[in-house]
């Protein structure tokens, strides 16, 4: 929309199917690619993760603010795999664009590739992803239905 105040949408990549057991949350949002990873150990466990636009510093933290042990100057795996699972989701010149990464979007094909330009551990807290992924979980448990969603009523236009 020409003159629109709303951020440009990203387009799925579907060249890859993602895992998501592993991380069934990612989005580029709010100058972040953020999302959820499950934990590698337990199952009732997830950590809220993401990468910050422009500055690349991290955050990763379980559902219920603690910080990842993982977090030791550097990111840890889960936002390895968060990455991973955005750059199979959107592709690389899309992740690239997003994060404001120099140069050619073809350099970025690995988390390992963007991560090695990281910027620092950041404090924050887990409740603004981890209520977008719950809201997320909520539409996708609804069944098929051809009425407009009430949460969504807003996109309906008048006649």
């Amino acid at each position: 929309m020409k003159g629109s105040s709303l951020p440009p949408a990203y387009a799925l990549h579907t060249a890859h199917n993602r895992d998501i057991k592993k991380v069934p949350f990612v989005e580029l949002h709010n100058q972040r690619l953020q999302g959820v990873v499950s934990s590698g150990s337990d199952i009732e466990r997830v950590y809220v993760s993401f990468v910050q636009a422009g500055s690349l510093d991290y955050s990763c933290m379980t559902n219920n603010n603690r910080p990842c042990g993982g977090l030791r100057g550097s990111p840890c795996n889960h936002i390895h795999m968060l990455v991973d699972a955005a750059l199979q989701q959107y592709g690389a010149q899309q992740v690239a664009a997003f994060l404001r990464l120099p140069g050619d979007p073809n350099q970025w094909q690995s988390a390992h590739a963007i991560l090695r330009q990281s910027g620092q551990p950041i404090p924050s807290m887990a409740s603004d992803i981890f209520s977008r992924f719950l809201e997320d979980l909520h539409h996708l448990m609804l069944e098929v239905d051809r009425r407009p969603l009430h949460s969504m009523a807003w996109f309906i236009q008048a006649g």
